[in-house]
């Protein structure tokens, strides 16, 4: 009788221990049953890595990543000062470029005049300089230069801030002008004339027919600039400044002047209208000596 109950006991105990052998090699074929009983580790194993992004990536990867952005952060936290002194400087030498070519400009065009080269060479390097010259204008062959606004710098020192400007259009007119004394003809604008007073007509006190003195700055042709039209040579109708297209159509030289007046003396005022020659300004009493004075010097009038 108690051999056969040792006979069960041990038959039992073996039996458990096979249980517990199968258990055991069933969790090695299938980790998944383990996570009944024990939650799976996903905190970084020093030995098998870290978990980024649901990937698991070695330590020595995920530390280059790492290693690489901080790399890329300096060079853009050191690009950014770098950058705005490189910008600061170049501003402020622009500004200084532009202050001295502001400067050589003024002393150009206030210089006193000289005569005017017949040399073409020798013109191309004289923009902006004041010129002189003596002749008398052909008004049969004038050219319009449009639109133009008029200039006021009065009116635009009011208006500075502003909004809106002058809605007000017209022409440039611009005359052969004959040199007796170099046996040439040369292209003078001589000013800004309203919509209404654009054909000959209309301002016939302007069409002066004797000799006269003019002074004027050099100017050099100019090239089309985008979303400009192009000339209309057969409406007579211009844009830009092309003195080889002027000079063919006039029968002139491609030497282009603008006139230039002394305000302070000389209000050559277009008749009914508040504007000067050349240079636009509102209109001001003066002494009526002054404006014979003025018609006397330089009889060029567009009334």
């Amino acid at each position: 009788m108690s051999s056969v109950k040792s006979m069960l006991a041990f038959s039992s105990g073996s039996l458990r221990t096979i249980q517990r052998k199968l258990f055991l090699a069933q969790t090695r074929v299938c980790p998944s049953w383990r996570t009944l009983f024990a939650p799976r580790r996903l905190w970084p194993n020093p030995g098998s890595g870290v978990l980024i992004n649901g990937v698991r990536r070695s330590t020595s990867t995920a530390a280059q990543a790492e290693k690489g952005e901080d790399y890329f952060l300096k060079w853009l936290l050191l690009l950014i000062p770098v950058t705005t002194f490189g910008l600061g400087t170049w501003q402020v030498r622009r500004r200084e470029w532009k202050l001295k070519l502001i400067e050589e400009l003024k002393n150009l065009t206030t210089a006193e005049p000289v005569p005017l080269p017949n040399d073409l060479m020798e013109l191309s390097s004289l923009e902006y300089r004041r010129v002189r010259v003596r002749g008398q204008y052909d008004h049969s062959k004038e050219l319009y230069i449009l639109p133009r606004s008029p200039v006021d710098p009065e009116r635009e020192a009011r208006e500075a801030g502003r909004l809106s400007s002058s809605t007000e259009t017209g022409a440039n007119v611009i005359t052969p002008f004959y040199c007796t004394d170099l046996g040439i003809t040369i292209l003078v604008n001589r000013g800004y004339v309203p919509k209404d007073k654009i054909r000959p007509e209309t301002r016939t006190k302007g069409q002066v027919a004797d000799e006269v003195d003019v002074v004027g700055v050099v100017r050099l042709s100019e090239h089309r600039k985008p979303f400009v039209p192009h000339n209309n040579v057969e409406l007579n109708r211009w844009h830009y400044r092309d003195l080889e297209v002027m000079a063919k159509v006039t029968g002139a030289d491609p030497i282009f002047i603008d006139a230039d007046f002394d305000f302070g003396e000389v209000w050559m005022l277009i008749e009914d209208h508040g504007y000067t020659e050349s240079a636009p300004t509102e209109q001001r009493d003066t002494s009526p000596e002054l404006q014979q004075e003025a018609e006397r010097r330089y009889k060029i009038h567009f009334g």
